[in-house]
């Protein structure tokens, strides 16, 4: 690269830094994805709403989704991730306490605060977009989505390293003892009403509540833009007018299936893995790790890849990969089947949530950012609960089969969409047309 097209060193610094926020923050989701739906299963006495708390984390951050976007323009990125974080500590102490009195419904509450940290967390990407230049925007957005491999081994082996550590801690009398004075003395009982390790997991989200932490201290180096100093030229448009436009349609239905079917598939193998197929929980972590591998790990070439072949290119691509994970998981129940499709799949949404969020960034003012980023995000998360909700109602009554074949039909019409888009160059943004990363044929 020439000295005149070089990044500056601040850019690279921010984006670094904010990577380094991502992967924290997607420890914790790794933590989440590779335990929820089985704490799930072991409070609920249905098994069918095994998934509801992961649905309700979905519906949480949905709902946080636009009060979250709001704050962020008025007080500033920093003070927004931060005040985020204190959800997703509160979170996590809820979620132990949950576990130690046995509460589903506690458990419920929990997650719900966790859909406060998400909401904010899904910040990130687009904070990369605005301390980057025009050129560096695609790369810089996947590059902080990619930081989140690190939460690809991070997360499950928490999980794997905590899950059966708070019953050995319940054995030291200083421990139990805070623990009954926290929760109630019922907490000491609670073996003889739960003989199968009462206390599984609740260790895994006391270490969690630490994340958060660290995730605070990082982001107070970033250097964000001023909220003072954003003053627009151009006035924002109507709503209606940004949520008509055809790229924000595609871009949004990007998105929604590529959460959506990831979150469907994903929330659903621990208990297929377990309940319908036999394997250990270790297995279904050990799965999930890799799924995350395959989420965050080709965020370091997507940038670039969207430069090469287009960005309409690469959405199909992830349409793509998406539908070879729904084949491969329902040609069979085995580990590498299971370990294969979650790969796939994790490709898949990587693909098209970075290429989604580019896109995404290419339809609206720098005056509509926060109300077009958070309707986006209230309409992605908000899809997101519905298929979490129902992959456990889907798994548990249909099994892996239907969850696998049901995903197809979406990503078809997604397919769809995104042809049209690229057959009618016209209705994709100039801003976007103008930097050939479009992938229109010739």
């Amino acid at each position: 690269m020439s000295k005149s097209g070089a990044v500056p060193a601040h850019m690279k610094r921010n984006v670094f830094l904010l990577a380094t926020c991502q992967a924290l923050f997607n420890t914790s989701t790794g933590v989440l994805l590779a335990i929820a739906a089985l704490v799930g299963y072991k409070l609920a006495v249905d098994k069918s709403v095994a998934t509801l708390p992961q649905a309700i984390q979905w519906l949480s951050t949905a709902a946080f989704a636009i009060p979250v976007a709001i704050m962020m323009r008025r007080v500033g990125r920093r003070v927004g991730f931060s005040v985020s974080a204190m959800f997703g500590i509160a979170g996590a102490l809820v979620a132990a306490l949950a576990i130690f009195q046995h509460s589903y419904w506690l458990f419920v509450c929990a997650t719900l605060l966790f859909g406060g940290f998400t909401a904010a967390s899904q910040h990130y990407r687009f904070a990369a977009a605005e301390v980057s230049s025009p050129k560096f925007r695609g790369k810089a957005i996947s590059l902080v989505i990619g930081g989140g491999v690190v939460a690809a081994f991070a997360g499950p082996e928490i999980s794997k390293w905590t899950y059966n550590l708070a019953g050995s801690w319940m054995d030291r009398d200083s421990f139990s003892a805070v623990v009954a004075f926290i929760c109630g003395p019922g907490v000491l009982s609670l073996s003889d009403r739960v003989p199968d390790q009462p206390y599984q997991y609740a260790a895994t989200f006391l270490v969690l509540a630490m994340i958060p932490v660290l995730l605070i201290i990082v982001v107070r180096f970033v250097k964000f833009p001023q909220v003072r100093e954003e003053e627009f030229s151009v006035p924002p448009r109507a709503l209606g007018q940004i949520l008509v436009q055809p790229s924000f349609i595609v871009a949004v239905m990007c998105a929604v299936i590529g959460w959506g079917i990831m979150v469907l598939m994903m929330t659903a193998t621990p208990i297929a893995m377990k309940a319908q197929f036999g394997h250990h929980e270790v297995d279904a972590m050990f799965v999930v790790q890799w799924h995350m591998v395959g989420m965050f790990a080709p965020s370091f070439i997507t940038g670039s890849l969207i430069a090469r072949f287009g960005l309409l290119n690469v959405l199909l691509a992830g349409l793509l990969l998406s539908a070879c994970s729904a084949i491969v998981g329902a040609l069979g129940g085995s580990i590498s089947h299971f370990w294969l499709a979650n790969v796939l799949v994790g490709m898949g949404w990587n693909f098209l949530f970075v290429g989604g969020t580019a896109l995404l960034t290419y339809t609206y003012r720098p005056s509509e950012r926060a109300k077009a980023q958070g309707i986006n995000d209230f309409l992605v998360f908000g899809a997101v609960a519905i298929f979490s909700g129902s992959s456990g109602w889907i798994q548990t009554v249909l099994g892996w089969n239907t969850v696998c074949y049901l995903v197809l039909p979406f990503i078809t019409a997604v397919f769809i969409s995104v042809c049209w888009l690229k057959l009618y160059p016209s209705a994709v943004p100039a801003g976007l047309r103008n930097s050939d990363s479009v992938g229109e044929e010739s």
